[in-house]
């Protein structure tokens, strides 16, 4: 057992053993079906905490040569395939952690270092097959293939890290990445390369230094989708094993809408969650708040306004493919928001193009980047949307009125009423502290249409359901009419508490008083 060549199966022991672990190594049977054939490259990026590094120590585990890993893999998902047992431990494997090398090299440029610390170990088990102890370690592998047909699997941690970390050393980024591709590309000695990152592959120009790779990305992860995050169905056992409420759960980590699996949760903050047995911010606590803001805050035409869309509960439309995967070249809004998808702080709804914040967890980080300068109108709204959740809950129409002239003035500068939609994100970042209690739902779908905006309390939480009916230059009685007429409180099948019916419209040619509201409780 090495450190780079055929690593073993301690790390995959310690997930195992861990107190909570769940199975992903149905993962092992999509790259079972990729060895040795054109499909071999494969490259899966996701944000960090999703789980990459414990996915590559279970590879590791599975196909190193010189492990018995079989009774850890017993009762596992994998077991259960036909070809389980064919390509268990058959492998010679390479395991590289780029994070490991950037930091390790000092003198040495990171390609160097890389190699003299593999080659030590290629050649200590296969020195006799290699004339040549000085070549680089392509030719030796190469020569390896020849004599002895060995083939090898790669499982390359952190790849990107030379991108994230070296942002402005564009010369090292180049080296690295022929590295790689002269490492890898058309050689006959891969049978499989698997590559983990946060960002898709570096695009130069037109082309990609290793465009032989397969991504699988936070905007498309295809056949991965299960293995990115955790399932509704992963959670609800875990819920239900450590008496952990789901609705709660789902509100804080939930949100990451894949095109099959629709609801994909952050691992590592549920798992926090679980044994901690409390709900708090996980994920974000291992990274600076200041990291997100810089993004935050870049001067493109619309970001602003699409941020904010975003914490009142929108959609925004993102053309994700002119992103040149890199942290530093930015030519768009666009280009922005894509990378904040692949930090995993904006989710992505593939089928419509959109992105929005995914769950209360990412909502705290977006309220704390906002707190430190350049979005006081913005926090001026949250700060009062306390009193404006008080005054409808006391249903006191004009006080809500008030409140949300209010927050249409300070927030006039950066997010505009064009249409009843961009009304709807206006009132949902107005009412943002109700989130602290409710789950949000926007354009909620009731049979007879869909209710613009829903407050559905949490279970833990004594507190009437809000169901909001919005209007664009009309009245606030036709849509509390609407709300009737269609039935939308039909659509809270299940919850037996309180329901306000809150209408509210707003009148553009009013300056002084452009809302009215009207709110009523459902007898």
């Amino acid at each position: 057992m090495g450190i780079y060549l055929n690593p073993g199966n301690d790390g995959f022991q310690e997930a195992v053993r861990s107190e909570i672990y769940v199975d992903k190594t149905g993962l092992i049977a999509y790259t079972n079906r990729y060895l040795s054939t054109e499909q071999k490259f494969i490259c899966v990026s996701r944000p960090r905490r999703f789980g990459k590094s414990m996915a590559l120590r279970m590879l590791a585990a599975y196909y190193s040569l010189g492990c018995d890993s079989k009774k850890l893999f017993e009762g596992k998902k994998i077991e259960k395939e036909p070809d389980f047992a064919e390509h268990l431990n058959q492998y010679d494997v390479i395991f590289l952690n780029m994070q490991h090398f950037l930091i390790g090299a000092r003198k040495q440029s990171v390609t160097e270092y890389l190699e003299q610390s593999v080659m030590e170990e290629i050649l200590e088990k296969y020195g006799d097959f290699i004339a040549n102890p000085n070549v680089i370690l392509a030719d030796a592998l190469r020569r390896l293939y020849t004599k002895t047909g060995k083939k090898f699997i790669f499982l390359i941690d952190e790849w990107d890290c030379v991108m994230r970390e070296r942002q402005e050393a564009e010369d090292l980024q180049k080296q690295y990445l022929d590295f790689l591709r002269n490492l890898l590309k058309d050689q006959p000695y891969v049978a499989l390369a698997y590559m983990t990152g946060i960002l898709p592959i570096k695009k130069y120009g037109q082309h990609s230094a290793l465009n032989m790779f397969a991504e699988y990305s936070m905007t498309d992860q295809s056949v991965f989708e299960e293995y990115t995050g955790f399932t509704e169905p992963e959670v609800r056992e875990l819920c239900e094993r450590f008496r952990m409420d789901f609705t709660e759960t789902k509100n804080w980590y939930d949100g990451y809408k894949l095109t099959e699996f629709k609801h994909i949760y952050n691992p590592k903050s549920v798992v926090e969650a679980m044994r901690r047995h409390k709900f708090s911010n996980y994920w974000t606590s291992t990274e600076t708040y200041e990291a997100l803001k810089v993004y935050m805050d870049m001067d493109f035409e619309g970001l602003k306004g699409d941020i904010v869309r975003m914490l009142g509960g929108g959609c925004v439309r993102v053309n994700t493919r002119s992103f040149q995967n890199d942290m530093r070249t930015f030519n768009t809004r666009d280009d922005v928001l894509t990378l904040l998808i692949h930090l995993g702080y904006l989710g992505y709804d593939s089928d419509t193009k959109e992105a929005f914040i995914p769950n209360k967890e990412i909502i705290e980080e977006f309220e704390n980047a906002m707190s430190v300068g350049g979005w006081a109108e913005i926090m001026r709204v949250l700060k009062a949307s306390e009193k404006l959740l008080e005054d409808t809950l006391r249903c006191d129409e004009e006080s809500v009125a008030r409140g949300l002239d209010a927050a249409h003035m300070e927030a006039a500068s950066i997010l505009a009423y064009n249409d009843e939609n961009s009304l709807g994100c206006a009132i949902g970042l107005a009412y943002y502290s109700a989130r602290k209690d409710y789950r949000l739902i926007r354009e909620m779908p009731t049979g007879h249409g869909f209710a613009d905006i829903v407050f559905l309390p949490l279970p833990s939480v004594n507190k009437p359901a809000l169901v909001i009916e919005l209007k664009y230059d009309k009245s606030a009685d036709t849509a509390i009419r609407q709300i009737k007429e269609r039935g939308y409180t039909k659509a809270l099948e299940g919850y037996s508490g309180e329901i306000l019916l809150v209408g509210i419209n707003y009148d553009k040619n009013n300056k002084n008083k452009p809302h009215s509201c009207v709110i009523e409780k459902l007898v």
